[in-house]
Parts: C-alpha cells; sequence; structure tokens
C-alpha cells in the first residue's frame, strides 16, 4: 500500500523533530490523565477477535525502548468463546513477563457493520479484564489520536504508522500490523504524558 503525499510530508516533519530532540523524556507524573504514577513499563493493546496486538514500551531515562510486542492468533475455525478466553490468558501472560503498571488501549470506533463492532467489543472486554485483573491503570485512545501522535497526520495507514514505529523504537524488523498499533497506543500514551496535553485520555 502506498503513502499519500500528505503522510510523506507528516512522517518526514515527524522524523526531523525526533531528531532534534533525539529521544522523549520519561512519563511524568500525574501528566495526562496518568493518576500521579509514575509509569515506567506501558502495555499497548490493539483488540481484535482474530489478531489482537500488543506492545511494551519502557520509558528511560534518555527515551523509550520497546520489551516487547506479538500478535495473539486465534484461528477462524475456533468459536469466539475459546478466542476470548485466549486473549485474556495471553494478555495476563504479557503483563505477568514485563510487569507493566498502566495500559493504553484502543478506543471504540463507528462501524457500518454492527457484527463487527459487537466482535471487537468482546475483544476488548477480554482485554480490560485482563489488565483490570492485574490493576494497571487502563486509558483509552482514539485510533485518530494515536496516529497523530506517532506519524503527525490522523488518517495514517497502518504501513506508515508500522514504519515510524521501527523508526522511533529502532526495531531491527518491521513489526507486524497489529503489534505495531499496539506499541503506537503505548508511545502516543509516553508523549501526549510528557507534552501535558490539554484534552485529558480518557480512563476506564
Amino acid at each position: 500500500m502506498g503513502i499519500e503525499p500528505q503522510q510523506f510530508e507528516a512522517m518526514r516533519r515527524r522524523v526531523a523533530g525526533e531528531r532534534l530532540r533525539r529521544r522523549p523524556a520519561p512519563v511524568l507524573p500525574g501528566a495526562a490523565g496518568g493518576g500521579g504514577r509514575v509509569h515506567r513499563v506501558i502495555l499497548g493493546v490493539d483488540p481484535s477477535l482474530r489478531g489482537t496486538g500488543y506492545g511494551l514500551v519502557r520509558v528511560e531515562r534518555t527515551g523509550m525502548k520497546a520489551l516487547g510486542h506479538g500478535t495473539i492468533r486465534c484461528p477462524s475455525s475456533w468459536m469466539r468463546s475459546r478466542c476470548l478466553a485466549k486473549i485474556a490468558e495471553e494478555i495476563r501472560a504479557v503483563v505477568g513477563r514485563h510487569g507493566p503498571t498502566v495500559c493504553a488501549i484502543e478506543g471504540l470506533f463507528y462501524a457500518q457493520n454492527l457484527q463487527t463492532a459487537l466482535l471487537m467489543g468482546e475483544a476488548r472486554g477480554a482485554c480490560l479484564a485482563a489488565v483490570a485483573e492485574a490493576g494497571l491503570e487502563v486509558f483509552e485512545l482514539a485510533p485518530r489520536r494515536v496516529k497523530q501522535a506517532v506519524v503527525g497526520y490522523g488518517a495514517a495507514q497502518k504501513d506508515a504508522v508500522a514504519r515510524m514505529i521501527q523508526r522511533l523504537l529502532d526495531l531491527e524488523v518491521l513489526p507486524e500490523p497489529d503489534a505495531a498499533d499496539a506499541l503506537a497506543l503505548a508511545v502516543a500514551y509516553a508523549q501526549e504524558c510528557r507534552a501535558g496535553v490539554l484534552s485529558p485520555l480518557k480512563a476506564i
């Protein structure tokens, strides 16, 4: 999939800005609805019944580092209940391995297909139950807000998000689309906390 001129220009400006200030500063306590805690390890989750993406970012003094990312895949032959159990199980395992203290999850978006919206809601619920069970603070970010924060263009395509995330986090391999979106959620949360955005993030 090609990149539109507006996306390319937005990415060019974004990369140039990152080079000037090197890397994002650590997340500040109390900023962007952070609840007063300093979050060093952030979990991003992009929920989907058949392919839930997750990504973990650690905020360090010199910038941000990816701790891990991946996609929780559920075959089309599986019943929905089995998929939801698998998603919750895998998210619990990820939290247990990396110990994040906050989760940034994609907010609900408008879907013309009611069935698609229901399936997305179910997957999102499984993720929310798993992170809430672990005691994480949870905030949702709208997809356009994440793309604007990471790429600089709210209508950026998935490949543009993945390539920018690869560059920002110095990843050797381009992350899969769903995992890239999850990493983008974590990065966007960290950046907005650092910037102290005017519109607070929505806590769940």
